[in-house]
């Protein structure tokens, strides 16, 4: 079964951290671009950051740029985002999603979803 799972949400202080994991199964991930998007109560769901197929690009959205950061460990077949400097308006539940193509934060490119992780960001 072609699957992603999430994990790694939770409750922080502003200015923690936080690292958010994405376990693929079924299918190597190694080769498909990984994004990370997020949807707040209200809010159209936003790409947060992608890293391509290829491992040589990475972007973030503004909103993110400085704090965040993808990567992955092939050898594990898992995508992570390492959330820093989190503030109250990122809180959201956040995805992790596979593309066939070579990445963007454009959400319709993903045909693969893991099933999200709630991130609060609250004192």
């Amino acid at each position: 079964q072609v699957q992603l799972v999430d994990s790694g949400g939770g409750l922080v202080q502003p200015g923690g951290s936080l690292r958010l994991s994405c376990v693929a199964s079924g299918f190597t991930l190694r080769y498909w671009a990984i994004g990370w998007f997020r949807q707040a109560p209200g809010n159209e769901r936003e790409g947060v950051s992608y890293i391509s197929s290829d491992d040589h690009d990475t972007s973030y959205a503004d909103s993110v740029k400085g704090r965040f950061t993808i990567s992955r460990d092939n050898a594990k077949n898992t995508a992570y985002l390492q959330m820093n400097s989190l503030k109250p308006e990122d809180t959201a539940v956040y995805y992790c999603a596979a593309a066939n193509t070579y990445g963007s934060l454009l959400r319709n490119e993903y045909g693969i979803r893991g099933q999200g992780t709630q991130v609060t960001v609250s004192s």
